[in-house]
């Protein structure tokens, strides 16, 4: 796979400081039963890294050290680690809100299949990716047949409560754009989602989360491999937007990576940055279990520009 790491590591970008943590993301491995072209993590069927109980109850004290409230569950399939329903069930409680990153198809697969009603029994906040409300375009980037298997799982997370109105368990749901755009404005594209998923399955959700694609990873690969590489910096740099910056992810949240070395964000993650905020060259969990790293310097590149292109992006979708 090409890498556009050293593409990316002389920048302009501003200078951006951490202010108070608020979210731990953890990434608890790169299997996946799917490939996904816009993946940035290069996740997939054959991979094998998957965090450890060990590293797993790291992550657990890290949470109740420092009185953090809000535990962002990534990979992969992050339901695929063995570990996935202990470290949910224990954040939750401590009184952790838990977030499952989920790609709606593990909820289908054989040994998953009461994975929907322990997420539903135990609150957990589902974010779901649905790269459109169009079949064909769902299957064009993620595989024949993922875009029915994702309404089915829809359906199945709707009888359980989510996404209603009346119901205290979130559903919401990603976009990413499928070529070289940003994504359209999060609010207009959300009215289109709810009434097309609405009229065409039934299906009802709570917000929708727009992400512009990273230049990294299996994207940044694409892009390099048909000579798209500069267009699409071109674009993101076109469009920046320092309004963005205070609400920048990178100033909230650390990413803790599966065998629980910590970076700014996912992104740096997958890029191998570091973290900054320590003295050390790598940083794991452990070594910020006594340190607040508030106020200190994030790790920064050329591909911080995708989060400040336009409305912004984050995990949490458009930054406007």
């Amino acid at each position: 796979m090409l890498d556009t790491r050293p593409l990316l590591e002389v920048t302009n970008f501003p200078k951006v400081n951490r202010s108070k943590l608020e979210r731990l993301q953890v990434n608890l491995g790169y299997l996946c039963n799917l490939s996904c072209v816009h993946c940035h993590v290069n996740a997939g069927p054959r991979r094998t890294e998957l965090m450890d109980r060990e590293t797993i109850d790291l992550v657990l004290e890290f949470l109740e050290v420092h009185g953090v409230r809000e535990l962002d569950l990534t990979g992969g399939a992050p339901e695929m680690n063995p570990h996935f329903e202990y470290l949910v069930a224990e954040a939750r409680k401590l009184g952790v809100n838990v977030m499952d990153r989920c790609n709606l198809t593990i909820l289908l697969e054989p040994g998953y299949e009461n994975t929907a009603a322990f997420l539903a029994n135990q609150g957990v906040e589902i974010t779901a990716s649905l790269p459109c409300y169009a079949e064909q375009n769902v299957d064009k980037q993620r595989g024949k047949g993922v875009y029915q298997d994702s309404i089915t799982a829809l359906k199945m997370l709707n009888e359980l409560g989510y996404g209603k109105a009346d119901s205290h368990l979130n559903l919401n749901l990603v976009f990413n754009p499928s070529g070289l755009s940003l994504p359209p404005p999060q609010m207009a594209l959300k009215a289109d989602y709810q009434r097309e998923l609405k009229s065409r399955h039934g299906v009802e959700f709570d917000e929708l989360f727009v992400i512009t694609n990273m230049p990294i990873s299996r994207f940044g690969s694409m892009l390099l491999s048909k000579g798209q590489f500069h267009e699409y910096m071109t674009l993101l740099k076109d469009n920046y937007d320092a309004e963005n910056l205070p609400t920048l992810m990178c100033r909230s949240l650390v990413s803790v990576d599966w065998q629980g070395h910590v970076y700014d964000c996912d992104f740096n993650q997958m890029l191998h940055i570091p973290m900054i905020s320590t003295d050390k060259e790598l940083t794991h969990l452990r070594d910020l279990i006594t340190l607040d790293v508030n106020g200190r310097p994030v790790a920064i590149a050329d591909h911080c520009y995708g989060c400040t292109a336009g409305q912004g992006s984050s995990c949490g979708g458009a930054l406007e």
